[in-house]
């Protein structure tokens, strides 16, 4: 992970970036006449990324993007800084010092962020690794505050390790790991973790949970997390909910082959909302948070649920199995349920869920749904434009609800061919008795190809939303 720190003076001898706002003055970097018009000619070409090899150093020249849109100029220059990695790996540079010659610290703050995220590399499992990484960078702004760039550290610590959840191999990370890795994350960062065993799961009568896993060998489990700080602004918590199907076949109703190499993301869901609970906590946030995550595997085996069969949730309710696949609702079910007790502010659950959802927008974005007032999903929207991990509202009017009904019991798991998003989201609507937003994040949790500074295969879509949504909570 990159260190990023705050300096009061220029080192002479280090490569240094430097972000202008316009191009003026050239003097103070002892450039001779040739150098300096190269550097001009190339920026009146618009291009955005200017390298100066004065053979003791690299001097890089970015011009700050004139979008007048916030969150656009935002993500350009994030996307800037993933350009900005491709040199730094290709000059093999390992420290490197930024200059910030625009009106405000947070044009250099994205910048930095693109360039961060994109340095991320799972190489846990190579047995040759990558030598001369990016290791520290250094921040020249006398208006940054230094528990900004901390901010953004534990952000940047925050996303790599829910990407490090979701590329782990399925036979490296059951339920129970999960657990244990989420456990690891709360001693780190200060939160608090309980994990129920397969027994207390069948004593709270977790009938989706324990049907889901009744295929697996490995046994299930669900995590709750708190953090709840002294200073809090809330008295009911915010509550969290993370799919966290570590594996999934998709049981007897078979997933196709090409879909079954990266379903270890199924659980993408659950990295988020551990790995927002970590940023929380680490920046100390003053906001009181809980979170449950329903885990385990999707297997077949002679056990293993069939459709046909009827199962009975947490809270009592019935359902008929249509599709073995449709197991993600089953588990987080239970766990909305089982947040009524708490009566919560808002509950978010966040899941790898539909390939509806993904044909429907690709992945531009997450589709999401519920039952929160209009202000809150504002503020969720508003809070994805600004990290560029934007959210498009899906309806769930009542005539969604005939898909979901079971001619032989409460609820079935499966509606129509059509709007299966929408009807999955409406599933779980039924468990729900308080305000609630669902996130649909099966198109933005795993990329099979390079997307720049969200990296390729996990990426740990969801923790910026979440962090700058709920920083920004009134009470």
């Amino acid at each position: 992970m990159v260190t990023i720190k705050q300096i009061d003076k220029l080192n002479d001898d280090m490569h240094i970036c430097i972000l202008y706002n316009e191009l003026k003055d050239l003097s103070d970097l002892e450039l001779n006449e040739f150098e300096e018009k190269y550097i001009r000619d190339r920026f009146a070409a618009k291009k955005e990324l200017i390298v100066l090899n004065k053979y003791h150093k690299y001097l890089i020249f970015i011009l700050k993007p004139q979008e007048e849109d916030v969150p656009k100029k935002s993500e350009k220059l994030r996307k800037i800084g993933f350009e900005l990695h491709k040199i730094v790996k290709e000059l093999e540079i390992i420290d490197l010092q930024f200059e910030n010659l625009t009106p405000t610290t947070a044009n250099i703050l994205d910048l930095i962020e693109g360039l961060v995220l994109s340095e991320y590399d799972f190489n846990k499992y190579k047995t040759e690794t990558p030598k001369n990484k990016l290791k520290n960078l250094h921040i020249f702004d006398f208006s940054l505050d230094k528990s900004q760039l901390k901010e953004l550290q534990y952000i940047c610590e925050a996303v790599y390790k829910a990407r490090d959840l979701v590329n782990e191999p399925s036979n490296e990370l059951t339920a129970l790991e999960l657990g244990n890795e989420v456990e690891k994350l709360g001693k780190e960062a200060g939160f608090d973790v309980e994990i129920f065993s397969k027994s207390k799961i069948k004593s709270l009568k977790m009938g989706g949970l324990l049907a889901v896993n009744q295929g697996s060998e490995n046994e299930p489990v669900f995590i709750h997390l708190k953090y709840k700080p002294k200073n809090a602004i809330n008295e009911k918590p915010y509550v969290l909910v993370g799919k966290g199907v570590v594996y999934d076949t998709g049981g007897y109703s078979l997933k196709p082959a090409e879909s079954l190499d990266w379903m270890k993301c199924d659980m993408a869901g659950a990295a988020t909302v551990a790995c927002t609970f970590y940023a929380i906590s680490k920046n100390k946030l003053p906001i009181y948070i809980e979170g449950f995550i329903p885990a385990t595997e999707n297997r077949l085996d002679g056990n293993a649920i069939v459709p046909g069969d009827i199962i009975t949730m947490y809270n009592g309710k019935t359902v008929e199995i249509i599709n073995t696949d449709a197991e993600g609702r089953l588990i987080l079910a239970d766990a909305l349920a089982y947040c009524a007790d708490l009566d919560p502010l808002l509950c978010i659950d966040l899941d790898t869920l539909t390939g509806s959802a993904m044909r429907a927008i690709g992945k531009e974005g997450a589709v999401f749904m519920g039952t929160a007032n209009d202000e809150i999903k504002k503020d969720l929207v508003r809070a994805g434009y600004l990290v560029h991990e934007r959210l498009v509202e899906f309806p769930l009017w009542d005539e969604y609800d005939e898909q979901t009904k079971s001619d032989i019991a409460d609820f079935k798991n499966l509606g129509g061919a059509e709007a299966g998003a929408i009807t999955a989201g409406k599933f779980m609507q039924h468990f729900t008795t308080y305000p609630w937003i669902h996130i649909d994040i099966a198109g933005t949790a795993y990329y099979k190809t390079l997307d720049n500074y969200r990296g390729k295969n996990g990426t740990g879509f969801g923790v910026r939303l979440l962090y700058k949504f709920l920083k920004n909570r009134k009470k």
